[in-house]
């Protein structure tokens, strides 16, 4: 049988790289987990998605006013993609809203 060692728990080093403080609110200070963190991460998601909703918007306004350097096909692209790209975004927030309400929901 193997030799198991049980290990001190670090709960500094674990606050650390969650971005929290030691009295577990979030640090202040500008540092945060690594590479930005899942705040970050989020950030950047829903720009993505929003530019990718402006830039539809965009091409279905130039369609409406007939210029002819902008195709019908592209704005179909375009609003397909900005659909696709709101529905991801969507589900994400269901499942993040969904595990918040778990862990709500545990007993201690």
């Amino acid at each position: 049988m193997s030799d198991m060692r049980i290990q001190s728990f670090d709960f500094h080093a674990a606050v650390a790289r969650a971005g929290l403080r030691p009295d577990g609110m979030p640090r202040t200070d500008g540092a945060s987990a690594v590479g930005g963190g899942f705040r970050a991460a989020m950030a950047d998601a829903l720009k993505d998605v929003s530019q990718t909703q402006f830039e539809a918007s965009r091409l279905q306004r130039e369609v409406a006013l007939d210029n002819p350097a902008v195709s019908v096909e592209e704005t179909m692209v375009a609003m397909q993609k900005a659909q696709i790209g709101f529905q991801a975004t969507l589900q994400v927030r269901n499942r993040l809203v969904q595990a918040y309400s778990d862990i709500m929901n545990m007993q201690v």
